[in-house]
């Protein structure tokens, strides 16, 4: 984890040339216009503080609808986090994102693009390249092509939006299920700088900064960087290394031009380099494990020195499984009033290039059979283009209209062996897309409001694939056009009190299974079908208290069909391969609960979500490992009937609930006073299967320290995992490779063992 450290330094020398620079740029003539516009921010401390909105009301001002809006006017469910709120929640990564928004679940992996994030219990289990995720991931509207690109550190967020249920229309393909929208910081009209760092009991470290400003009246800037390292929480007693940690290095710059009141042109660049190391202790084993059936080597020979049971910390791996990885990219993004309308280019590009190396039977065994290893690449590009035009937003009639095209390629190199499971191929997928969409709001009276949007599409998919053992090659291409709607209606009870209802489809495009065992059935079987959804929505916005307190309840009851999943391929050898499938029909409703109150010096935030997701029609899914005829497994092949079973990944209940209290200290100093309080009931990772069962937990956090009564400096103690509650954040049945008996192994999440530290945060 010391291959940044050259990075690093020299990268922070980069920006603190920049810093040292900014106060003379900022230096401007008294008589000078002011020459940039500022988002206004919320009150301090608040469950809206650092999100854009107005510092009276409280009111949050989200892009949902590709347009500024008070997000208690939008017919949508969407939730909007704060770095406040991120922070009490000790969350600092994307993959612990699903600890604050309740509909969002995010289970990791081995490596980032192995990972899932779902929404409402939908998510893509898939770990070929070109499939896309039913729930997208976009930075300042822009989406990102590879998920792995996302499972970074969040270090220069102003807020996060996560919108739940179908987002095809204005999104497009891969919203299936919904979207997380992180808007970065922009350029502001005086020096601003904001810091923060970390350290904790644990061996992590980081910090983060931002500067933003005028360097002249027309033309602003923002430098960001973040550099963290975790050290882990897994130890491999093979070399004593400290192991399941992480460190990366993020740089973000923007540049804003406006040369008049309604143009402006802003350039935005990042890059992205980092690495992770992989240790997945067993938790359990049957008494008749052995290694590939071995009666020789058992547990106590392959894992010597290792105490399997569900606290166990230890892995004793041979080969150092990890991941590394760096990418970079930016947007343009141009905006001219026309008349009253405004016209909106983006252009966008990213490259993204990931390395992966496991140790693949997880064991120190000298023999063949114990130096199994896999190792590959994933490579990623994207271009993207849209143009859209919109209307004024005061008027009773208000539409946007829009086009959007986009080119991505993507490339794996595949390596595993040498004793079992043998693969060496290389793959490529590629994509084109070009849609049009436009959506309208009409106020029919002052009272009603209705939206309805439209989008068509069309995709061509091409791929190949080389088997490099069993000198075969394949291609194809496929073509496809969609057609997705949504449309709502919208009633103000009160000023501070509506309703709406909602209707709304969803696309997700055809793809191919481009994984270990692609051969002529699959090719000639063509590309798997698109997913698509329907969604119908019921929800109620209020405000009481002179805006003082936020109550949001949305109930929804959304239908997939043709949903895209990963299913597991038993070969004869005992040993699995993971093949993407389209799975039948789920669906999944419920009730979505949001409320933050202001009182005084006390702010509260909290979210319930009620989920009830199950399979709808999943008539013949695979068996999961060493499944019986009495628990379901019956037939030639192999097959149990998952109809009526609880969707994978989706808790019944999960919420939070935060706490944040800055009384007075005499001054201008005040308290703080933190708490974040975290509940999920139980899952099942893999359906139905006890090896990949997650019992229900609740998770603590604590914080107390002191601030400037405008927060322009903040220190923090804080303890995460209070009561030391230990749960999974993923488990993986690896029965097949241990002669079918159970042998269950865990990824532990960040918080698996109580940790404290110290932050520290500077705004001014």
């Amino acid at each position: 984890m010391h291959s940044l450290r050259a990075s690093v330094a020299m990268s922070a020398l980069a920006l603190s040339l920049a810093a040292m620079a900014a106060p003379a740029a900022a230096q401007t003539s008294p008589s000078s216009p002011a020459p940039l516009t500022e988002p206004a921010q919320s009150a301090p401390g608040g469950p809206t503080s650092t999100v854009q909105g107005d510092a009276t009301t409280g009111d949050i001002i989200v892009t949902a609808n590709k347009r500024a809006e008070n997000v208690q006017r939008v017919p949508l469910a969407v939730s909007v986090v704060s770095p406040a709120q991120l922070a009490s929640a000790g969350v600092r990564n994307f993959s612990d994102l699903g600890k604050i928004a309740p509909s969002l679940v995010v289970r990791p992996a081995e490596q980032p693009q192995n990972s899932n994030i779902s929404l409402r219990g939908v998510g893509t289990f898939a770990f070929g390249i070109g499939v896309e995720s039913s729930v997208a991931v976009l930075v300042d509207e822009v989406p990102l092509a590879f998920q792995a690109r996302a499972f970074t550190d969040l270090p220069d967020v102003e807020r996060i939006e996560v919108l739940r249920g179908p987002q095809s229309t204005l999104y497009g393909k891969s919203a299936s299920a919904g979207l997380v929208n992180l808007i970065t910081r922009d350029p502001t009209s005086t020096l601003r700088v904001r810091a923060n760092a970390l350290v904790t009991t644990d061996d992590e470290r980081g910090a983060n900064f931002s500067v933003s400003g005028p360097i002249n009246p027309d033309l602003g800037y923002v430098v960001s960087g973040a550099y963290n390292f975790w050290d882990g929480n897994v130890h491999n007693l093979v070399n004593d290394k400290t192991v399941n940690g992480r460190e990366s290095l993020n740089l973000r710059g923007k540049l804003r031009w406006r040369p008049t009141d309604t143009a402006s042109l802003t350039l935005s660049l990042n890059y992205i380099n980092g690495n992770s190391d992989v240790g997945r202790p067993f938790i359990r084993f049957g008494p008749n494990a052995r290694l590939r059936g071995n009666a020789a080597l058992t547990p106590t020979v392959v894992l010597p020195g290792v105490t399997v049971g569900p606290d166990n910390q230890d892995v004793s791996n041979n080969y150092d499984s990890r991941t590394k990885y760096q990418g970079g990219g930016g947007y343009l993004r141009g905006e001219i009033g026309i008349g009253e309308m405004n016209l909106v280019a983006i252009t966008s590009y990213d490259r993204f290039h990931l390395y992966d190396y496991l140790d693949h039977d997880d064991t120190s065994s000298a023999t063949a059979v114990g130096n199994n290893t896999q190792v590959g690449q994933f490579r990623s590009e994207q271009y993207t283009q849209e143009l859209r035009l919109q209307s004024p937003g005061d008027k009773p009639f208000r539409y946007t209209l829009g086009v959007y095209g986009a080119s991505v390629k993507f490339a794996r190199p595949f390596l595993r062996g040498p004793a079992f499971s043998l693969a060496d191929w290389y793959a490529t997928s590629k994509s084109r897309q070009l849609a049009a969409f436009a959506q309208a709001d009409w106020t029919i009276v002052p009272s009603l409001t209705a939206t309805g949007g439209a989008r068509v599409q069309n995709e061509r998919v091409a791929y190949t694939y080389r088997d490099n053992l069993a000198r075969t090659a394949y291609a194809g291409s496929a073509r496809d056009t969609a057609f997705t709607y949504r449309g709502s209606l919208r009633y103000d009870l009160t000023q501070d009190i509506n309703a709406f209802v909602s209707y709304g489809t969803g696309y997700k495009g055809q793809t191919y299974d481009l994984t270990t065992g692609f051969n002529q059935n699959r090719a000639a079987a063509g590309p798997i079908k698109p997913e698509r959804s329907r969604d119908k929505e019921l929800g109620i916005r209020s405000q009481f208290f002179d805006r003082h307190l936020t109550v949001n309840v949305t109930l929804f009851d959304t239908s997939y069909r043709n949903l895209q999943a990963q299913t597991i391929e038993t070969l004869a050898d005992g040993t699995s391969n993971f093949r993407l499938t389209n799975v039948g029909r789920l669906t999944t409703k419920g009730i979505e609960l949001e409320s933050s109150a202001r009182l005084g010096d006390l702010n509260l935030n909290g979210a319930v979500t009620y989920l009830d997701a199950t399979y709808a029609s999943f008539p013949a899914a695979q068996c999961y490992p060493l499944q019986t005829a009495a628990q379901g497994c019956t037939g030639t092949p192999a097959q149990q009937n998952l109809t009526g079973t609880r969707a994978a990944q989706a808790p019944t209940w999960k919420f939070n609930v935060g706490v944040d209290y800055s009384p007075s200290l005499g001054g201008r100093l005040r308290g703080v006073a933190q708490a974040n309080w975290q509940y999920q009931s139980d899952i099942f990772f893999t359906p139905r299967d006890p090896q990949q069962f997650q019992p229900a937990y609740h998770i603590v956090n604590l914080g107390l320290g002191v601030r400037e009564e405008e927060r322009r400096w903040e220190v923090v103690g804080f303890v995460n995992n209070v009561f030391d509650k230990q749960y999974y954040g993923s488990l993986v049945n690896s029965a097949g490779n241990f002669g079918n008996n159970i042998a269950t192994q865990s990824l532990l999440p960040r918080d698996f063992r109580r940790y404290g530290g110290v932050r520290l945060a500077l705004n001014f």
